[in-house]
C-alpha cells in the first residue's frame, strides 16, 4: 500500500507541476514518518523515497541509527534548544527555525561538530495562535540576524498552513509565502538563498505546488493515519 500511495502522490505532484508549467524535479517529496515504525520507512525507502521528515528529535535519532545512511533527514517539528546538539550533524535540513536564540544554539552546536547546518525560517503565515513560527513582519529582521551566524546556511522558508476542508482555502497563504521569499531574495543578503519553499501537506500539497512549493511534506497520504499512542 505504501508503494501505491507514493506513486499516487508523485503523480499528483506531476499534474500540479504541469498546471503551473514547472518541472517535476523541482519538487521534493518528504515522507513524514513521525510515529511510524522503521519497517514502514524501509518500505518507502525501497520504493525510492530518500527524504524523510520527523517531528521529534529522539525519534529522528533512533531511526537515523538503524536506517540506510543515504537518507536525507528533515527536522520539521518544533525544535527545543536543548535538543539541538543531538541532530545538527545528522539532518539534511531543519525546517522549523523561528527565533534567533534557536539559531544561535544551532550555530554553536554545529561549530562544535565542524558542521554547517542548513535551515529554513518557519513563518506563521496565517497568524494562528496555536502555531509556531515568526511573523510576516518580523521575518526580514530575523533573516538578517541569523544570516550573520557561523555554521548556518539559510536556504528558504517553511510554513504550516491552517487545517481546512478545501485545499483552495490555503492558496492565499502559499502565495503570500512565495511572495515573501521573492522579496527576501531581492535583498541579496549574504548567506541567504530562497531556493526552498517548504509548504503543503497531505490535504493541500497540490495547491502548494502550483504556488511554488519546492518541498511538500506528506505523511498520512503515504503511511496512513497515525496512532499517537505508539511508543516508537
Amino acid at each position: 500500500m505504501i508503494k501505491e500511495n507514493i506513486t499516487y502522490v508523485e503523480q499528483q505532484i506531476e499534474k500540479a507541476c504541469e498546471v503551473s508549467k514547472r518541472k517535476k524535479d523541482e519538487v521534493t517529496l518528504i515522507a513524514v514518518s513521525k510515529t511510524k515504525p522503521v519497517e514502514m520507512l524501509q518500505e518507502a525507502y525501497d520504493t525510492g523515497c530518500r527524504d524523510f521528515g520527523e517531528n521529534k528529535v529522539q525519534e529522528l535519532v533512533d531511526k537515523y541509527e538503524v536506517l540506510p545512511k543515504d537518507i536525507r533527514w528533515h527536522m520539521i517539528g518544533h525544535l527545543q534548544r536543548n535538543k539541538v546538539k543531538y541532530i545538527v550533524d545528522k539532518v539534511f535540513l531543519i525546517h522549523s527555525v523561528d527565533s534567533l536564540r534557536l539559531a544561535e544554539e544551532i550555530s554553536k552546536e554545529a561549530g562544535k561538530k565542524q558542521a554547517t547546518c542548513r535551515i529554513l525560517i518557519e513563518v506563521n503565515i496565517a497568524g494562528e495562535i496555536s502555531k509556531f513560527g515568526t511573523t510576516k513582519e518580523q521575518v526580514f529582521s530575523l533573516v538578517r540576524e541569523i544570516a550573520a551566524l557561523p555554521n548556518i546556511e539559510i536556504k528558504g522558508l517553511m510554513t504550516i498552513a491552517p487545517v481546512c476542508e478545501k485545499p483552495e482555502e490555503n492558496r492565499k497563504y502559499f502565495e503570500q509565502l512565495r511572495k515573501l521569499s521573492v522579496d527576501i531574495n531581492k535583498e541579496n543578503i549574504d548567506n541567504v538563498s530562497m531556493d526552498i519553499l517548504s509548504m503543503g501537506m497531505t490535504g493541500d500539497y497540490t495547491v502548494a505546488v502550483t504556488e511554488g512549493a519546492t518541498m511538500v511534506r506528506v505523511g498520512t497520504g503515504i503511511f496512513g493515519e497515525r496512532n499517537y499512542s505508539m511508543n516508537v
